[in-house]
């Protein structure tokens, strides 16, 4: 049986001034999409330069994914920084392998 893999993520300015929360199946291609942006108004991420990945997590199954999505975007900026401080104490960019 195949193993799917859904990302929820959390990037950051290269301030870390401003979160943004996602969702994705392929968070390196995301990433590059989110550089890409950066700078471009059309979109929250790009507006505020959100492509410095601080935190993820992996799910097997698109609706978990989906359901913890809306849970990280309901939480106040000190949860996310708990959150991301719980497994990046140091709040360093992440890079992930390709």
């Amino acid at each position: 049986m195949k193993q799917h893999n859904y990302f929820v993520y959390i990037t950051s300015n290269p301030t870390k001034t401003v979160f943004y929360v996602g969702m994705t199946n392929d968070l390196s291609r995301r990433l590059i999409e989110h550089r890409e942006n950066r700078g471009k108004p059309e979109t929250f991420a790009g507006r505020y330069y959100c492509y410095k990945l601080l935190y993820y997590e992996r799910f097997t199954y698109v609706q978990h994914a989906i359901e913890r999505e809306k849970e990280l975007k309901l939480m106040i900026r000190e949860e996310k920084i708990t959150l991301i401080k719980s497994l990046n104490p140091k709040m360093l960019f992440l890079k992930i392998a390709d």
